[in-house]
């Protein structure tokens, strides 16, 4: 990537500024399992999160999430969330991907929709 990019767009990356003040600033707190990377000042007043490719704030599990928003001041490194019997394991938002989930009359799944039955009716005007 040029350095221009890296100066003028924030969609593809951390843009030079934000790494340089991560590494002026930041404290690395930990890691997740999909590689991204979070940080915070000495102070703690100020928590953020370098992804690895793409910017995409749908790739930070629930854990991550309450500590970048201050809902809990320990890390999941440190206090981890206890796992709940009903809940599903965490995944990354799929839309736009080739994992996204298309219902059977979904176009892009190359289905048809079904047709209406006896229970709809247009509106007319003359009604």
């Amino acid at each position: 990537m040029s350095i221009l990019s890296k100066l003028l767009t924030w969609w593809n990356g951390p843009t030079l500024a934000t790494a340089m003040f991560t590494r002026s600033k930041g404290r690395e707190v930990g890691r997740d399992a999909l590689g991204n990377i979070y940080y915070e000042t000495a102070d703690g007043s100020r928590r953020w999160v370098i992804y690895p490719g793409e910017n995409d704030s749908s790739r930070v599990p629930p854990e991550w999430h309450l500590w970048l928003h201050h809902s809990r001041t320990s890390p999941p490194t440190e206090a981890p969330l206890p796992a709940r019997p009903w809940e599903r394991p965490w995944r990354p938002n799929p839309t736009g991907t080739p994992l996204a989930e298309r219902p059977a009359g979904a176009l892009e799944a190359g289905g048809r929709r079904a047709r209406a039955t006896a229970d709809y009716r247009p509106w007319t005007p003359e009604a």
